[in-house]
């Protein structure tokens, strides 16, 4: 395939392997294993096995293949591998590259299963220091020398906190550490995360990248040497890879990502300016100029991204109501979807954080969580504004 072509062209036809039958949609082959013409070639391929040779299902297949190859060719990095979710995702990317003493810096801001992966590293012997990622200064004041990985989302879960790429990079490269990003909420169409320096970018393809709420999928991307070498070795011999079928769904889910993203990002940004101001609730979106981080999410993603967060005034009872008056938005703790979400993180997401450590992060008990669909804007801003004088 060619890397002139654009985002939009390439989420369309990168990757693409056809078989002898030259099928026009991408093939799904639903297959745990892989024939040999013989003995000689069996053991000639686990040795070294070519870009279009496969031993196993765990370790690649064609229709997996034709999603990293897509995944790397729009991302810009050199290789990717596919997971079973985003979290084996960020379990393979942490730990096949960490041991006992190593020194890991992360943001404190973060999914709760996130900070859980962080804790299992600690009781292996790694050393696990939390920072307030938002800060840049604090990146540089953290690294060690023997600080292998720095840690971070690049656009907060819940909080929507942006974090300085480029920041962390220059401090990470100071001591050799490596740059791992999760970036999720930015979503590969709003993502410059290779040009901004990070060595390994992970994606939850369950979020935008299917964007239907049909699988889970993860996907690790980075250098050819990292991604084949120790990701690769880890994930393929602890089980967590991408089945062929979900694959399959995430490829189809690609073909109209820029167009999905786009909208449900201008969406976001709609009904978040309807809503600010309003008395019952604190609007927290990137895109608003009244989001610490405005000039940095302009700079960084070109856009405020799909979600933002509601403060409501009066608590968690207050956050209930609002959720249950909505119509059009449904409830639940996924994002990405093409149907608009919501969620209240203290009792779902991040439930399993004290209530001194979700202050700490900005989760307070009034936040709810929105992630925009493609529905017409007007009748999102319709629904959240009536469910806000519901609350």
């Amino acid at each position: 395939m060619t890397q002139d072509w654009k985002t939009r062209t390439k989420l369309v036809h990168e990757g693409i392997r056809r078989s002898q039958y030259g099928e026009m949609a991408e093939a799904l082959f639903l297959t745990q294993g892989f024939v040999y013409p013989s003995a000689e070639v069996a053991e000639a391929r686990f040795v070294s096995s070519g870009p279009d040779e496969f031993i196993y299902a765990r370790y690649g297949n064609p229709t997996t293949r034709m999603f990293e190859d897509r995944m790397s060719a729009i991302e810009g990095t050199e290789d990717a591998f596919a997971c079973a979710s985003g979290m084996a995702a960020v379990n393979g990317a942490l730990m096949s590259q960490l041991k006992a003493g190593d020194h890991v810096v992360a943001a404190r801001q973060m999914f709760g299963s996130c900070l859980h992966v962080l804790k299992v590293l600690g009781q292996f012997g790694v050393d696990v220091t939390l920072i307030d990622g938002a800060v840049p200064d604090n990146w540089a004041r953290a690294v060690k020398a023997n600080t292998k990985v720095c840690f971070f989302e690049s656009v907060s879960n819940p909080g929507l906190e942006v974090i300085d790429i480029a920041a962390v990079a220059k401090a990470a490269h100071s001591v050799g550490a490596k740059v791992v990003v999760d970036n999720a909420f930015a979503s590969p169409i709003f993502s410059k995360a290779a040009e901004l320096g990070a060595d390994v970018i992970v994606y939850s393809a369950t979020k935008h990248i299917d964007g239907g709420g049909r699988a889970l999928g993860g996907v690790v991307l980075g250098t050819h040497e990292f991604i084949r070498g120790p990701l690769e070795t880890y994930v393929k011999h602890t089980g967590g890879a991408m089945s062929p079928f979900h694959a399959w769904i995430m490829l189809n889910g690609l073909t109209t990502l820029d167009l999905r993203v786009r909208a449900q990002a201008a969406n976001a940004q709609a009904v978040a300016e309807a809503v600010q101001g309003h008395a019952k609730a604190r609007v927290i979106y990137p895109g608003l100029k009244t989001h610490p981080q405005h000039d940095l999410a302009m700079a960084q993603m070109g856009s405020g991204g799909t979600l933002f967060c509601l403060d409501l005034a009066g608590g968690k009872e207050a956050a209930f109501r609002f959720l249950n008056a909505m119509r059009v938005i449904s409830i639940s703790n996924n994002l990405g979807d093409a149907k608009s979400i919501a969620t209240h993180p203290p009792t779902t997401t991040h439930k399993n954080l004290t209530e001194e450590e979700r202050a700490l992060i900005g989760i307070t008990p009034g936040m709810v969580r929105v992630s925009m669909g493609i529905e017409d804007s007007a009748d999102l801003i319709g629904d959240v504004l009536g469910a806000l004088d519901a609350a």
